[in-house]
This record gives structure tokens, C-alpha cells and sequence, in this order.
């Protein structure tokens, strides 16, 4: 790591540690003028926003990035609608700053409870998408966090250009610009100085491929919030409406190959599976689906249907490829979901209450579906406004990360001159 990396991180570190002090007394009125007025000037800057990344996915296609990535990468008009969108809707959240829950009193007198609070200062490492740079920065803001980004060298361009919009945003509202900041240099050493800073930094959130996550998880000096795969199943009951079974099954895998929500492998019971195997065949072939089955699927599934192996199970393949396995009963797709998924997302496909209930109960993921398509696992589908990630740990947050993730509780005590005996 080179000094003037380091050096620079750390002003970057220290100004954000300052403006987290102003954040956590900034008022719900003043946060939410400036996500407005940063979705105001992302609307007004659609052309400049558009060729920044232009110039992304010019260098990205020279330098060889794979669809799944270029897709991430890219800017549609479609997803500056979202960005713009995203912010106003977490202008419209509740703010859980200042909330204070469970007060009580105790047999001394004093009153106790617990006060929703801001983390500090998070730090999110990114990949391709730019749009993270707007879901972070709005949820970080309306929780009242400063946040430090550091996006992928591929959208350097894309980042700076919603960066300049952010900025407009907290300008107007007459916040500090460190609330928000993104890291100018791609220099990698970046990462390695904004993960080892547990001074000025709280919580690292890494976006990315499994390699950036991994080495996070390793290297960070503060907590990480994190999921490494995105390893989705369906399950197709014996009890399940095949109309409803098509349906959710070709959503969650072809409606978009690259998000980690999406369906990598699809379990049918053998009940039902040479009802519902054929058609899915011929609507994931039309769509350029690759697939992979066992033994019985292949046979339903017809000519060109390769065999999965052992490795294909648990395999995040980002990509129209699609694993297909017939199962005898509830409990062994239960039992394979448990055994090579990513405790991500998973969905059933059934009219069976009693099935339903116990899918929910024993599937261990941080979304867990009933008749509906995975790619529902999303903060903004939650209501959330937008996410900061997915997380599939268990300890502070599970699942898409939105406000209430990005913060903590503490205790606060009220008394009248009361002193312990």
C-alpha cells in the first residue's frame, strides 16, 4: 500500500467520522430535503449520467467483461427511473432515528427502554452496478450514517456522475459533503485501508463477486454485513398449480440472468414433474436456457438437456444456465436446499398449507417464498426503498438490509435524582 493511498483514505475516514457526529442530530426534515433534491438533480442530469456510463461499458467491452457484468454495469433509462425512485421512496420512510421503544419502569423507580440509533460510518465495496452508489448513499443518509463508497474501476465514470448528484443533494439540504463520499482512486489498495480503519469506520458492506467478498471477510478490522452466493431454488410441489408453477418458475430464472435472486436450480416432485418439466423445457429453450438435470429430469426434459454433476448443484451461475432436479418428496427439497444453497432465497410452489408451513419453517435462507418468484428477494420489492445488500448471516441483519439494518439500539435510562442503594 503506498503512503499517499493511505493517507488519503484516512482524510476520507476522519471527515466521515465528523460528519456521522451531524448526521445523528440532523433532523428527519432536513435528510429527507436532501434525498428530493439529489433525485432532482439525477433526473436533470439523465444525459450526463448517460454518458458516463457509456463510457463504462465502451471500456468494460474492451476489456473484456462478460454480459453478466455488463448488465450489472449498465445505466438504463429503466434504472435511472429506479434510482430517482428509490430515493423518493426512502424520503418517504419512516425515519427510525430518535424512536424509543420498551420503556419501563423498575422496581428502583427509574424508567428503562432502548433508543434506535445510527451505526456511524459504513463502508461499502462494490462491483460493477452503479446503482448501488444511490441505494447506499439514501439509506445511509435517511439512517443517519456517513458512508465512504468505493465502486468497482469499471464504473469509475457512472460513480463520479452520480457522486456530482449526490452532492447537489446534501448541498441544498446544507449538510456536510463527507456525509457521503466516494472514493476517487481505483487503486486497490483503497479497500485494504478502507476495511482495516475500525477508527472511523463501523461496518463494512461488500457488493460484489464471491473472490471481493471473501477476501472482505478475511481482511476487514470492523464487522462485515455480507452473503458469498446467490444460490436460489424453486421448489415445485406435488401439491402445486402447474399454471402457477410455470409461471413463477420462468419469472425466476429468465427474468433476469445476473441478480443474485435469481434461480439457479429448480427441484420438481416427481408427482408432478412430467406435467410441469416438458413446458418449463420448451419456455426456458426459447429463452437460450442451458439445462442440467438428473437422470429422470433429462428423460422429461428431451434431446439437448446435459447431466448435471455434483458441482452444478451448488453452483451461482450468474447466467442462463439452469439446474433441474426431480425429487420424491418434501423433505428431500428440503433437505437439498438446506445442503447445497446459499441460504439466500428460496420459493415453493404449492397449495398445500401444511407443505407451505413446513417449507418456511425448515428452509433455512434469509428469504423464504410461497407461489412467488425469487426475484422478489429485493429491498425495493420489500418496501424497504432500496437495500444496502442482502445478508445472510444471522447476527444484525438478515435478509435485504434497509433502514432498520443500518442501525442499532442502545439503552437509555430516566431517573429523578435516583441513586443505587
Amino acid at each position: 500500500m503506498t503512503e499517499s493511498v493511505l493517507d488519503y483514505m484516512t482524510r476520507l475516514g476522519r471527515a466521515a467520522r465528523e460528519a456521522s457526529r451531524v448526521l445523528a442530530r440532523t433532523s428527519t426534515a432536513q435528510k429527507n430535503r436532501a434525498l428530493e433534491a439529489a433525485a432532482a438533480a439525477l433526473d436533470a442530469a439523465r444525459e450526463a449520467l448517460a454518458a458516463a456510463n457509456a463510457q463504462d461499458l465502451a471500456a468494460g467491452r474492451a476489456g473484456g467483461l462478460d454480459e453478466a457484468m455488463l448488465d450489472r454495469l449498465a445505466l438504463t433509462p429503466a434504472r435511472i427511473d429506479e434510482m430517482i425512485e428509490g430515493l423518493r421512496q426512502v424520503a418517504r420512510l419512516p425515519d427510525p432515528i430518535g424512536e424509543i421503544r420498551d420503556m419501563r419502569y423498575m422496581p428502583s423507580g427509574i424508567q428503562v427502554g432502548r433508543m434506535r440509533v445510527p451505526l456511524g460510518v459504513i463502508g461499502i465495496v462494490y462491483e460493477s452496478r452503479p446503482n448501488v452508489t444511490i441505494d447506499a448513499a439514501s439509506l445511509c443518509l435517511k439512517s443517519g450514517n456517513a458512508t465512504i463508497l468505493r465502486g468497482g474501476s469499471e464504473a469509475i465514470h457512472s460513480n463520479r456522475a452520480i457522486a456530482r448528484c449526490i452532492q447537489l443533494g446534501l448541498a441544498e439540504a446544507g449538510l456536510p459533503a463527507a456525509a457521503v463520499q466516494v472514493v476517487e482512486t481505483t487503486d486497490r489498495a483503497a479497500v485494504g485501508a478502507l476495511i482495516a480503519m475500525p477508527e472511523f469506520v463501523d461496518v463494512i458492506v461488500p457488493r460484489g463477486g464471491k473472490g471481493l467478498i471473501e477476501r472482505i471477510s478475511r481482511e476487514a478490522k470492523v464487522p462485515v454485513i455480507k452473503h458469498l452466493d446467490g444460490i436460489c431454488h424453486v421448489y415445485i410441489d406435488h401439491a402445486a398449480d402447474l399454471d402457477k408453477a410455470v409461471r413463477v418458475a420462468d419469472n425466476a430464472k429468465t427474468q433476469r440472468f445476473a441478480p443474485c435472486n435469481t434461480m439457479e436450480t429448480l427441484l420438481v416432485h416427481a408427482a408432478i414433474a412430467a406435467r410441469a418439466l416438458p413446458p418449463l423445457g420448451d419456455i426456458y429453450r426459447a429463452k437460450g436456457v442451458e439445462l442440467r438435470g438428473c437422470p429422470r429430469s433429462r428423460e422429461l426434459l428431451g434431446a439437448g438437456t446435459l447431466a448435471a454433476s455434483e458441482e452444478d448443484w451448488s453452483t451461482e451461475y450468474n447466467a442462463p444456465i439452469l439446474s433441474v432436479r426431480v425429487v420424491d418428496s418434501l423433505d428431500e427439497a428440503i433437505a437439498h436446499i438446506n445442503r447445497y444453497g446459499s441460504h439466500h432465497t428460496d420459493a415453493i410452489v404449492t397449495e398445500s398449507f401444511t407443505d407451505a408451513r413446513r417449507f418456511l419453517a425448515e428452509v433455512d435462507s434469509s428469504s423464504v417464498m410461497v407461489n412467488a418468484s425469487t426475484r422478489f428477494a429485493d429491498g425495493f420489492e420489500y418496501g424497504l426503498g432500496a437495500e444496502i445488500g442482502i445478508s445472510t448471516d444471522k447476527l444484525h441483519a438478515r435478509g435485504p438490509v434497509g433502514l432498520e439494518g443500518l442501525t442499532s439500539e442502545k439503552y437509555v435510562v430516566f431517573g429523578d435524582g435516583h441513586v443505587r442503594g
